[in-house]
C-alpha cells in the first residue's frame, strides 16, 4: 500500500465517482490497518518536492484530518491513535513534516505548517516534543524568505492550538522576539511581514508579561502601529486586527497610545480599502464592549479595590469619533439586494455608534441629532436611510427621558417611509429601528388597528396593507419580547394584553401567509410574556393554531406554528391538557403527511416532549401514537446519514428532535406513578444510543442531547434502568467519551447522567 500512495492520492483526486470512491476506501483501510505506514506514507508525500503539489497538498490535509475533528468523541480517538504510535515512527513523520517548510511550493509549507501544529497541540500539553520551537527559530533571520514565511505561520499556527501554560516563558520570548523582528518595516519580504503579523495576532495570548514591561510594550506596539501604514493591504488589514485584539486583551494598557491610534484608525476610515477600515471601525467597537463590561460590572465607581479601571477612551473620543462613525453610514453597498447576512462599512459604523451610545449614554444624542435632521427627509435614499439607521443605533444607550420627544416625532416619518418610501433599504431599516422603539407600544398598536379598519381597498392597497400588517405585527414581537425581558417594563406590557391579543386575532383574518407567520411569531412571544394567564385567550386561538398546523402549502407558517405549541406548552403548564387532543392528532397527521417539507418535522418531534413536559403522567394516553412514531423516525435517521453536507445537516436536526422529545418525555413522567409505562420503550431507546454512538458521526449538539437522554432515562426509570443500560453494548463508552469532552455544555451532561445512573 505504501509503494502505491502516490496513485491513490491522484486517483482521490480523480472526476470520476467511481474511482475517487475506490481511492478513499483504500486510504481508509491504510489507515485502519496499518496507522504508522499511514502516517509515514503521508508525511513522505507532503515533504517529496518531486510529488505534483496537489498530490503533496491533498496528502497534508488527510495527515490534519488524522490528528483532530469537530466531534469530540472523534477528537479523543483520534489524539490517542497519535500518541499509542512508535516514538521511532512519531520522529521519522515529525521529521518530514520539518523539513516541508523548506520547499519552494507554497502550498505544501502552508499544509505542512498547520500539520505541525496539530502535532504540537497534542503533544506540547503532553511535555513531548520540548524541542520544536528551538527547532523552528534556529537561525530564523539566516533563512531565505519563503522559509522564514513558512516558520512564522507555523508558530501563528502552533499558538492557536495550544494554551499558553504550553509553552514557557523563555520559548514565548523568543516566538515573539522572532515574530515582531518579522513584522519590521526593514523586513524586504512582504509575505514576511503578513505572516509575522498574523501570527503576532494569535500569539496575544500568550505576551501577558511582554506587555507588562513598558519597553517590550512599547517596542511591540510601534511595530503594530507602522505595520498599519504600510504599502501592501493584507499586511495592514493583519495590523488592525492586530490592534483589535490588543484593544480587549491589554486595555488597561493603552493610555500612552490611544491617540496615535484614534489618528491612524481615522485616516485609515477616511482613505484606506474596506477590508481594512471594517478592521479600524471593529478596533472602536472592541474598545466599546470592553468599558461596557466594566461600567456594568463597577457602575462607575471605581476604588483601588477595583480589578480594573474604566479609562473612558470612549468618551475623550466623542467629538471626533462620532462624526467619522456617522460618515460610514452613508456608504451602504450599491446593490440594493446585496445577500442577507452581508457586512458593510455601514453595517459596521451603525453598529458601533450603537456600542457608543451604550457606552456613553445621554452624551451621544447632541451629536448625531443633527445628522438626522439633516438627512431624513434628503431626496438621496442613502441620507434618509443613514439617518433612520443612525436613530436606531442609539436607541440602547440614552435615558428615556432624553429621546422621548424625538421618538415621538421621529414615529410620524417612520410610519409614513415604511408605507410609502421608493427604496426598500430605507424601508428595512425604517422597520427594525420601529422594532427597537419597544417603549411606545400603544402607537404600534393603534396603527395596527387603522390598517384592520380600512374598507373598500383596491388590490394594490390591500398588498400594501398586508406588507404592513406583517411589519407592525414583527415590530410588537420584538416590542413584546423586549418588555417582557425585565420586570420593569413587563408591567407596561400586561396593561395591553387584551387589547394586543384582539388585534393578533384580527389579523389572522388576513389570508396573507407573510402576516400570519409574523402575527403567529408575535402570540408566541405574547404567550411565552404572559404565562398561565395566557389560557384566557385558548378558547378564541385555539381554530388559528389548528389552521396553522394544518397548513402543508405554506409550510414555514406551519413550522413557526408549531414552535408557538413549544412556547404554549412552557407558558400555560397542564392548562394546554384541554387543547391536548387536538394538538396531538394534528401534529401525528403532520408526521404521516407526504405533502408536508420535511424541515417541519423534526421540530414536531421536539414538540411532544414539550407537551409531555407540559402535562406529565397524562401524556400516557399518547405515549402509544408518538412513540412508534419516534421510533420508526430514530430508524430512519440511523440510516440515512452521511449522503450529503445537506442531508448530514437534517439527520442531525432530526435526530436532535427525537432526543429532546424523549428526553422530555421521561422528565414529564419523573415523579409520577406512570413511570412504568415507559419500560418497555426504553431498550429500543438505548438501541437508538447505540446506533447513533456506532455511527461517529453525531454533530456536537446531537453529542449533548443523546448523553441527556441516557442521564433522563435512569433519573426516571431509577432502580429498573441500571440493568438495560448494563445490557447496551456502548453506553458505558460514551459517557466515558463525552465525561472527557473539551465541550464544557457536552461534559456537564455528562457528569450530570454519570450522577442519575449511579
Amino acid at each position: 500500500m505504501a509503494m502505491e500512495i502516490t496513485q491513490i492520492l491522484l486517483n482521490a483526486q480523480a472526476v470520476d465517482a467511481t474511482v475517487r470512491k475506490h481511492a478513499e476506501q483504500n486510504l481508509k483501510q491504510f489507515q485502519d490497518q496499518n496507522l504508522p505506514g499511514f502516517f509515514l506514507s503521508l508525511s513522505g508525500e507532503l515533504a517529496n518536492n518531486d510529488k505534483p503539489v496537489d498530490i503533496r497538498k491533498l496528502a497534508g490535509l488527510i495527515l490534519k484530518n488524522t490528528l483532530d475533528a469537530k466531534e469530540q468523541h472523534r477528537k479523543f480517538e483520534l489524539v490517542q491513535g497519535w500518541l499509542s504510535l512508535d516514538v521511532g515512527v512519531k520522529a521519522q513523520v515529525k521529521g518530514c513534516l520539518l523539513q516541508t517548510p523548506s520547499s519552494h511550493v507554497l502550498d505544501a509549507r502552508s499544509t505542512a505548517s498547520q500539520v505541525i501544529a496539530k502535532i504540537a497541540g497534542i503533544e506540547l500539553p503532553h511535555k513531548q516534543w520540548p524541542e520544536l520551537i528551538g527547532c523552528l527559530l534556529s537561525d530564523i533571520h539566516q533563512l531565505p524568505a519563503h522559509v522564514k514565511q513558512a516558520t512564522l505561520e507555523t508558530l501563528g499556527y502552533i499558538c492557536e492550538e495550544v494554551s499558553p501554560d504550553a509553552i514557557d516563558q523563555d520559548q514565548v520570548n523568543k516566538i515573539l522576539t522572532a515574530v515582531v523582528q518579522g513584522m519590521n518595516s526593514s523586513e524586504a519580504s512582504n509575505d514576511v511581514r503578513l505572516a509575522a503579523t498574523r501570527a503576532l495576532d494569535i500569539a496575544l495570548g500568550f505576551a501577558q508579561a511582554n506587555f507588562s514591561n513598558d519597553m517590550e510594550r512599547d517596542y511591540i506596539m510601534r511595530v503594530v502601529c507602522e505595520a498599519t501604514l504600510s504599502t501592501d493591504v493584507k499586511i495592514r488589514q493583519a495590523a488592525f486586527e492586530c490592534l483589535v485584539s490588543i484593544s480587549s486583551t491589554y486595555y488597561e494598557k493603552l493610555s500612552s497610545y490611544i491617540q496615535d491610534i484614534f489618528n491612524i484608525t481615522s485616516k485609515a476610515v477616511r482613505e484606506d480599502e474596506e477590508l481594512v477600515v471594517l478592521q479600524a471601525i471593529e478596533f472602536w467597537s472592541s474598545i466599546c464592549d470592553v468599558e461596557i463590561d466594566i461600567l456594568d460590572e463597577y457602575g462607575g465607581d471605581f476604588t483601588g479595590d477595583s480589578d480594573i479601571s474604566c479609562f473612558y477612551f470612549i468618551k475623550q473620543a466623542l467629538p471626533a469619533l462620532v462624526p467619522m462613525l456617522l460618515e460610514t453610514l452613508l456608504k451602504q453597498e450599491e446593490d440594493e439586494d446585496q445577500d442577507e447576512g452581508a457586512w458593510n462599512l455601514a453595517m459596521a459604523g451603525g453598529t458601533c455608534l450603537g456600542l457608543v451610545a451604550r457606552t456613553v449614554g445621554d452624551d451621544i444624542v447632541p451629536l448625531v441629532m443633527p445628522f438626522i435632521e439633516e438627512n431624513i427627509t434628503k431626496p438621496d435614499w442613502r441620507q434618509r436611510e443613514a439617518a433612520t439607521y443612525a436613530f436606531g443605533s442609539i436607541l440602547e444607550g440614552p435615558s428615556p427621558d432624553k429621546l422621548t420627544n424625538i421618538v415621538n416625532i421621529a414615529l410620524n416619518f417612520m410610519l409614513t417611509a415604511l408605507m410609502k418610501d421608493p427604496n426598500n433599504h430605507v424601508k428595512d431599516t425604517t422597520a427594525l429601528t420601529l422594532g427597537r422603539i419597544f417603549e411606545f407600544l400603544h402607537v404600534l398598536m393603534l396603527e395596527l388597528h387603522q390598517t384592520l379598519e380600512a374598507q373598500k381597498l383596491s388590490l394594490e392597497e390591500r398588498e400594501k396593507q398586508s406588507d404592513l400588517q406583517g411589519l407592525l405585527c414583527g415590530c410588537l414581537q420584538i416590542v413584546i419580547q423586549k418588555l417582557s425581558s425585565s420586570d420593569a417594563t413587563k408591567f407596561i406590557l400586561m396593561q395591553f394584553t387584551d387589547q394586543v391579543m384582539n388585534l393578533f386575532l384580527r389579523v389572522f383574518a388576513c389570508r396573507n401567509a407573510t402576516v400570519h407567520e409574523e402575527a403567529m411569531l408575535a402570540i408566541g412571544a405574547l404567550a411565552y410574556a404572559t404565562g398561565p394567564g395566557f389560557a384566557k385567550y385558548m378558547q378564541e386561538f385555539y381554530s388559528y393554531l389548528e389552521m396553522g398546523l394544518q397548513n402543508y402549502e405554506e409550510y414555514q407558517v406551519c413550522s413557526i406554528t408549531v414552535g408557538v405549541v413549544g412556547d404554549l406548552c412552557r407558558s400555560l403548564d397542564d392548562k394546554i391538557l384541554p387543547f391536548c387532543d387536538g394538538i396531538m392528532t394534528q401534529l401525528l397527521k403532520d408526521l404521516s403527511s407526504s405533502q408536508l417539507h420535511r424541515s417541519v418535522k423534526p421540530p414536531i418531534f421536539s414538540c411532544f416532549g414539550d407537551i409531555a413536559l407540559a402535562i406529565g403522567g397524562n401524556f400516557e394516553k399518547y405515549l402509544i401514537y408518538a412513540m412508534p412514531m419516534l421510533q420508526s423516525a430514530a430508524e430512519l435517521s440511523v440510516k440515512c446519514s452521511g449522503v450529503d453536507d445537506e442531508m448530514v445537516e437534517y439527520t442531525n436536526l432530526l435526530r436532535n428532535g427525537i432526543l429532546e422529545a424523549y428526553s422530555r418525555i421521561f422528565q414529564g413522567f419523573k415523579n409520577s406513578p406512570k413511570t412504568q409505562l415507559l419500560m418497555p420503550y426504553a431498550p429500543l431507546i438505548l438501541q437508538f444510543l447505540d446506533s447513533l454512538y456506532m455511527e461517529k458521526d453525531m454533530d456536537d449538539a446531537v453529542s449533548k442531547a443523546a448523553i441527556g437522554v441516557l442521564g433522563d432515562l435512569a433519573d426516571t426509570l431509577g432502580s429498573n434502568a441500571g440493568p438495560l443500560i448494563n445490557q447496551s453494548v456502548s453506553s458505558k463508552d460514551f459517557l466515558d467519551e463525552c465525561l472527557s469532552s473539551d465541550d464544557h455544555l457536552i461534559k456537564e451532561s455528562a457528569e450530570w447522567a454519570k450522577m442519575a445512573i449511579s
